[in-house]
């Protein structure tokens, strides 16, 4: 276990203390997540999304950082909610609270997997790191979610469980999405359900990567490119929510009912991962 990670009484802490099936988040929810601002023609915006991990890094897709004509990633934004609100309150009138105004952190490193080819349709070793600018202190909203290092979970295959992503609909081509941040509850499926489907596409998944959702109507697309799926793990006294996979791929049309997405399976990277972190 890496000392430059955060303990697990400190990481994966939400207010989301159950599985959701719904749609918006609350405003207290995954604070880990992440937006990655890139430099535009027309200004700045995001398209792709990532996850804090400790107080200096963001783990994010290798996609959405080279490749594709992409445009600069020169930031990252944490502790946001709704992005059109300059600072997020809660609505509720007996007990109103604001959150912390959203930081926006400049990008000093982009640690793209040394084997990652961005024109290969199988997108195998689409992960990446993000050294931040300076350490980031850790607030109510701001907070690193959990890596699935113990041997219970970076051995655990997830298949026939229901993990959760979560993020604004951003992709690395497409600005269009939600203001607010949503979530959705989606089921770890065997690889092979992907196999069937995606051999069409000439991909063929490998034990790298995850095969998740397919239900019409719910997908990743409620997530970010490169954003989180996540495990809430319970045990007596521990409430924890471990980032399990990222948001790789999926069908072009989202939320396709029989087309699973592919996400990068986080639990084969953990040694990589730790690699590439330093003080």
């Amino acid at each position: 276990m890496s000392s430059l990670l955060p303990d697990k009484y400190d990481c994966g802490q939400s207010s989301a203390e159950k599985i959701f099936g719904g749609e918006v988040a609350d405003m207290f929810d995954f604070p880990w997540i992440a937006l990655i601002k890139y430099k535009t023609l027309d200004g700045y915006g995001f398209h792709c999304g990532g996850s804090l991990i400790n107080t200096r890094y963001v783990l994010t897709a290798a996609h959405c950082l080279i490749g594709k004509d992409l445009p600069e990633a020169v930031s990252v934004r944490l502790g946001e909610y709704n992005l059109e609100l300059d600072l997020d309150c809660t609505s509720t009138p007996e007990y109103p609270m604001c959150a912390d105004k959203h930081i926006d952190i400049p990008i000093a490193e982009m640690v793209v997997h040394e084997h990652y080819r961005p024109f290969d349709d199988n997108q195998y070793n689409d992960i990446a790191l993000l050294r931040l600018a300076r350490d980031i202190p850790y607030t109510d909203f701001i907070k690193p979610v959990c890596l699935p290092i113990y041997p219970n979970l970076i051995n655990e295959y997830f298949v026939g469980t229901n993990a959760t992503t979560a993020g604004w609909g951003r992709t690395e081509t497409q600005r269009s999405g939600s203001s607010i941040k949503m979530k959705v509850t989606l089921p770890v499926r065997s690889n092979l359900d992907c196999k069937d489907v995606y051999a069409s596409r000439r991909v063929s998944l490998s034990t790298q990567q995850l095969c998740v959702g397919g239900e019409s109507g719910k997908d990743s697309c409620k997530g970010d490119s490169g954003g989180p799926l996540m495990h809430l793990y319970t045990a007596p006294g521990e409430i924890n929510w471990y980032i399990i996979g990222i948001v790789s791929f999926g069908p072009q049309i989202c939320g396709l009912n029989g087309w699973p997405s592919v996400y990068t399976r986080v639990t084969e990277y953990v040694p990589w991962i730790l690699q590439h972190l330093r003080p």
